[in-house]
């Protein structure tokens, strides 16, 4: 391993069952990182309250709902929160997070119908990692540089 910052990396993308189906996405450009980076593995869902497997849930401007119209709004933004409070504790600058995620979708998410139509927009984790200045990359994203 040599000197590089630490990532933090959505635990789903290293293939822990931690998405809202109680599945994980291990993706071999993200697990190949791990020979040359320390992982910081998490789920904001989960940091934030949340169970798995639980309702699929989208963002709705500033709120996110489940598909049942259940308001799941203070759980995401506790769960980016505690991100965040992570991020800063490893020091890390750099952050790559599943795709389209209502926590950690960057550049685009779900548009809240639950009918598979993506927008511009960032989850609220992506969003406040952000803020606080961090890169914010996702699975989809050339990832080139880091490997």
């Amino acid at each position: 391993m040599n000197d590089s910052k630490p990532i933090l990396i959505s635990a789903c993308l290293l293939g822990v069952p931690c998405r809202y189906d109680g599945t994980g996405t291990g993706d071999k450009r993200i697990l190949s990182l791990a020979e040359t980076h320390h992982l910081v593995p998490v789920c904001p869902e989960q940091l934030g309250g949340l169970p798995t497997p639980r309702p699929p849930a989208e963002r709705h401007d500033t709120r996110v709902l489940t598909r049942d119209e259940r308001d799941v709004t203070a759980a995401f933004a506790r769960g980016a929160e505690e991100t965040l409070r992570l991020a800063k504790l490893f020091s890390c600058r750099i952050a790559i997070l599943k795709s389209n995620s209502p926590s950690c979708g960057s550049g685009q998410i779900y548009d809240g119908c639950f009918c598979g139509r993506l927008i511009p927009g960032d989850g609220m984790t992506a969003a406040l990692l952000k803020a606080e200045g961090l890169t914010v990359l996702s699975e989809k994203d050339d990832l080139a540089s880091l490997l």
